[in-house]
């Protein structure tokens, strides 16, 4: 059977590609780190793969606002083979800055491309953060969620992490809601917000479940020794971060190339 391929979208601040990269052909894709410049030159060349991926980083320097500057190269420069691309069944992940860019080009929450209808604005805090999480798994339709347990643990590293949104958009989009900030008993508390989200909400699916975006970073938490502690267990396994980028390259095996 073909390899599911991915294309790794990387721009000036992007970071966490390698990890990115490393996942997914760990799992049994194909992937590969395509630049924005390339791809405004070529967007039919997004054709050729099965899912997209937008790493964490701090693309553009986070300008403007984190995500913003590669979010309108996105929206207005390759929007219309994006759109083909989702429409064919195809899958986007979105980790951190990546979210920040699914939100702030109208990929998510609703049909790409709607306007920009949530945000990623400064935590609260009003600082940058770099700590582990739990997080609650809802059900949902999400393939990328697919079989996950109902809390798990992952690192976030942003400023620019709080989920906001006006009370209509939240009240549609309740069944989208993938992810949620927990205490270490599955508990969505205020003292469980790392950064002043809107319920808690860490990730966000599209209507169909075929987008992902969170702000944890599922990349860093692939294995067990990538825990601060692997130094009690010393068992070496694979995690739920890794799962993620499992199902969405087993759907594609499943869906698109079987």
């Amino acid at each position: 059977m073909k390899r599911p391929k991915v294309l790794i979208l990387v721009a000036p601040g992007t970071n966490c590609d390698k990890e990115t990269k490393f996942c997914f052909d760990y799992v049994g894709a194909e992937s590969e780190f395509v630049s924005i410049k390339r791809l405004i030159e070529n967007p039919k060349l997004l054709h050729n793969y099965h899912i997209l991926c937008i790493p964490g980083g701090f693309t553009y320097g986070d300008d403007i606002s984190a995500g913003r500057i590669l979010a309108n190269q996105i929206k207005y420069l390759i929007g219309k083979d994006l759109k083909k691309f989702y429409d064919d069944g195809k899958l986007v992940l979105g980790i951190c800055n990546g979210f920040q860019v699914l939100v702030k080009a109208g990929i998510l929450p609703f049909y790409p491309f709607s306007e920009q209808k949530v945000s990623l604005a400064l935590n609260t805090c009003a600082r940058f953060i770099d700590t582990w999480v739990y997080l609650k798994v809802n059900k949902t339709n999400c393939i990328w969620t697919k079989d996950l347990p109902q809390i798990i643990s992952l690192p976030i590293a942003h400023a620019e992490g709080r989920f906001c949104a006006e009370k209509e958009v939240i009240s549609q989009i309740q069944s989208q809601i993938v992810f949620q900030y927990t205490d270490v008993n599955g508990k969505v508390t205020p003292d469980a917000n790392p950064n002043g989200s809107i319920l808690n909400i860490a990730g966000i699916t599209d209507r169909e479940g075929r987008i992902l975006g969170l702000m944890p970073h599922p990349e860093r938490y692939g294995f067990s020794l990538q825990s601060p502690f692997w130094t009690e267990k010393r068992e070496i396994k694979e995690e739920p971060g890794l799962l993620i980028f499992k199902n969405g390259v087993k759907f594609v095996k499943d869906a698109l190339l079987s």
